[in-house]
């Protein structure tokens, strides 16, 4: 898998204020606010950033968080974790395998079979609709 690498200000070109606050510098959306928390479209959610894909509508489920959540990604490489230390406490923050943007959140919380709740940014994701047959 390659990396995708880009300078700040071509982020900024990319990206609104959001966005870029959100994926680039590990801001959080307001709970309940995002596009895609209360979302039932079928499809694969891709990374804002670079369009890769991060995650099925099929693991997708309502957390009551306010924060779109899955209980896997599409792949087991698709994203990549690191410790958060910040805000007084202890987290594992998500970022997209392919261009390290901060996506959300992972906690041991979630559904079977995997336990996981994968608590995301709307702003960090773009919705490909697929239609259900």
């Amino acid at each position: 898998m390659s990396k995708v690498v880009k300078s700040d200000d071509e982020w900024r070109d990319e990206l609104s204020a959001e966005e870029y606050a959100i994926t680039r510098e590990a801001a959080t959306e307001r709970a309940f606010t995002g596009k895609y928390w209360d979302t039932k479209t079928p499809g694969t959610y891709r990374c804002r950033c670079c369009g890769s894909e991060l995650f099925d509508s099929q693991t997708k489920y309502d957390s009551g968080s306010g924060w779109p959540s899955f209980y896997q990604p599409v792949t087991a490489n698709a994203v990549a974790t690191q410790a958060d230390n910040s805000m007084m406490m202890e987290r594992t923050e998500v970022v997209c395998a392919e261009c390290e943007a901060h996506l959300g959140h992972v906690f041991p919380d979630g559904p079977q079979p995997t336990g996981l709740r994968y608590c995301m940014n709307s702003a960090s994701l773009d919705l490909e609709e697929r239609s259900e047959s």
